[in-house]
């Protein structure tokens, strides 16, 4: 990936100070907002069962539009909350890592379809 988190986090910052927007950026209001833009994504996958390989360009496009404004809400939030979401991200791993060891989470079955 190029750039890395922190430096888009600042560039948000800064874009959303410019505009005076802070007061409107509460803790309720980003994760509302996470969840109504994580809905707006999962539209362009409802009643598609395509291979990621079968995709327009376009597509790609308006996906990946999604999916900045769902990225860049979390950011905001984590902003809000001093919360180091990077920080955050490798604990989660780790965490899954032990949960999930390699050998048994080859032969895990799924529910579900």
């Amino acid at each position: 990936m190029k750039g890395n988190l922190y430096e888009l986090q600042k560039l948000l910052d800064e874009f959303i100070e410019k505009r005076e927007w802070q007061k409107y950026h509460t803790p309720k209001n980003l994760s509302m907002s996470v969840a109504i833009e994580a809905a707006e994504l999962m539209e362009h996958f409802q009643w598609c069962d395509k291979k990621a390989s079968e995709f327009s360009e376009e597509e790609k496009k308006e996906i990946a539009q999604e999916m900045a404004d769902v990225l860049h809400y979390l950011l905001r939030l984590s902003s809000v909350l001093g919360i180091d979401l990077y920080e955050a991200s490798k604990k989660k791993i780790a965490k899954n890592e032990k949960r999930f060891p390699i050998e048994s989470a080859k032969n895990m079955k799924k529910s579900g379809c």
